[in-house]
This record gives structure tokens, sequence and C-alpha cells, in this order.
């Protein structure tokens, strides 16, 4: 209220202004609009289950001053923005609420999202799924998407690039593992990862090279989970945690398996991808747990769960009922 009685004053004080100029004056004239709107049920839906029980803004209109003008961007439709909303509650915000608890996720969790329509594309043949801000802000692109990846891809063509038939991985590596990665970088800014993991592969990040080739494919035996954890060592720590939470045991031994010799463009790699991952996993289990008392297993048992809930129907995306109402 304070704010619109200020804007309100203002808009007066311009106004007196105005009438006492001169005509000549009087052309330099400008318009000031204030738009509102009438919250809606997704709207009080949002309220009920984002910004009351955590303090956190979820947004979903567009606003150019939380876009990034750097990239085209476009507004999230109504209806992604709200099976997302469903999506980042359930696998996300409530994953960390059983595993450390409704205070820890209060005190740490981003307080907003903000959500647009397209991936914002980069010159290096990449784009950017998610980025974190400051430490209290998640932005979530590519809601396009989400539609066709929830519907197994059926039917649809327009993709700018291949994508797998499996829905759960889709999900994850466009959606559910980015915010995971995002709020990794958030806890780590809050309190930083041990100086050891930086020492495993300390000479091997190849920055904005990480998707050409020969890294794009040999990122295992190199001693990376992924492609993009060859960017620095910050993205390194944020993939381990986010690839490890999102993934079943036996995706993680294949990984482990792939990983099991050494890269052979590299004469000085003395111990393989394998041995060099697993390095930086119990550098990483231990930091999670230590400081933030977040067994990694728990948290992944926990997101699987949660994940073939989503995957077998048994969670309404669309259901906006607050209090057993609409």
């Amino acid at each position: 209220m304070k704010k619109n009685i200020l804007l309100l004053l203002s808009v007066m004080v311009l106004a007196q202004g105005l009438t006492s100029c001169s005509s000549d004056e009087m052309e330099a004239q400008s318009v000031i609009s204030v738009t509102t709107y009438v919250p809606n049920e997704f709207d009080l839906w949002l309220e009920e289950n984002f910004r009351n029980p955590y303090n956190i803004d979820f947004k979903y209109r567009y606003e150019e001053i939380e876009s990034d003008l750097n990239y085209y961007t476009v507004p999230a439709s109504y209806e992604e923005s709200v099976k997302m909303a469903h999506l980042v509650k359930y696998l996300c915000v409530e994953t960390y609420n059983e595993v450390a608890g409704i205070e820890f996720t209060r005190s740490q969790f981003p307080k907003m999202f903000f959500l647009i329509g397209e991936w914002e594309y980069r010159n290096n043949g990449s784009f950017i799924l998610g980025t974190a801000e400051g430490g209290r802000k998640i932005l979530l692109s590519g809601m396009t998407y989400l539609n066709p990846i929830l519907a197994g891809l059926s039917g649809y063509n327009d993709f700018p690039f291949e994508f797998g038939t499996d829905i759960a991985e889709n999900l994850n590596h466009y959606y559910i593992k980015t915010i995971h990665h995002e709020f990794t970088h958030i806890l780590n800014q809050t309190k930083d990862y041990p100086t050891a993991f930086r020492q495993v592969t300390p000479s091997s990040y190849v920055s904005d090279s990480q998707f050409s080739a020969p890294y794009n494919t040999a990122y295992l035996k190199r001693g990376f989970i992924s492609a993009y954890a060859q960017t620095n060592t910050t993205e390194d720590f944020a993939e381990m945690v986010s690839e490890y939470v999102t993934h079943s045991p036996e995706w993680w031994e294949d990984q482990m398996k792939a990983a099991d010799t050494k890269w052979e463009d590299d004469p000085d790699q003395t111990q393989t991808g394998r041995v060099l991952i697993e390095q930086k996993l119990d550098i990483t289990r231990d930091y999670m747990y230590s400081t933030w008392s977040i067994d990694l297993d728990e948290l992944r048992e926990c997101i699987l769960r949660r994940q073939a809930d989503i995957i077998n129907g048994k969670i309404d995306l669309t259901d906006l009922t607050i209090n057993g109402t609409k």
C-alpha cells in the first residue's frame, strides 16, 4: 500500500508541474500507466503452496527486469507454468523437507523462481537450462517443451535438437536436475565446498570447450560425470550432486563402468576416470552431510520415489485445489 501511495504522490506532483508549464513546455509530456491484475486461481495456489510456507515468490508472468537481456526470451505459458510449479514443489522443495527438515528448506531454498518459455542459446552450440543468482533466485527456461516431454514427445517434431524417449530422463535432464544443480550453487555460496575437491582434476577443466570434441565424449574417462562438469570446479561440484541424486544406482554404476579407464590423450592422467569421479563423490558426500546434514543416498531415494509417482500419474500436475476447494 505504501508503494502505491508513493507512486500516486509522484503522479500528482508531476501533474501539478505540468499544469504550471507553458504551452511550449507541454509538448514533451509523458504518459505514466500502472499495470495491475486480479489474482487468478493459480496465483492463489502459489500463495498457499510457496509464499506462505516458504516465502518463495514463484513468478510465471514475464518480467523484463528478471530476464537476461543478452538472450532472446519469451514468456512461459500458463498451462506449463502450473505443471512446473507442481514439479518444483513435489520433486524439489518437498524432497528437502523430507530429508533435511522444513526449517532447512525455509532458510536455504531460493526465494524466487522465474520461468521463461525458451532456453537461452549460446554461441558455442549449447544453451542455458537455468541459472542461480545471488543465492536467492533460480531462473528456469524451456517451459515451451515441458508438455511434449511429459507426453513422451508423442506427435511433436518441432524440437531444435534430438531428445531420447525416456520421459523421466528428459524431465530430469532439462528441468529437475537443473533445479538441484542450481540449489547446490546456492548452498556453496553460503558455505563453500572443500578445497580438496578442486585438487582432484585441477588442470583438466576446459571452460567453453566442454561440448566440443574430444571433450564432449571423453568426459567420463577424464574424471567428470558430465560434459558440462568440465567447465570449472564450481560446475563440476554442482553436477556431482545433481547427477547423483536424480539417477538410479544402476545408472550410476553404468557411468562408472564407462569411466573405468584412463584417457589416452593425457599421458599425465595417472588414475582412471572412475577413481577420479569416486574421489569427488566421497568429498561431495562428506560436505553435504557434515555441512548440511543431508545424506545424498537418502535424498536420491526420496527423489526417485517421487519421480516414479509423477511418471505413473499419481500426482495431478494441474490440480489447483486449496483446502478442498478451487
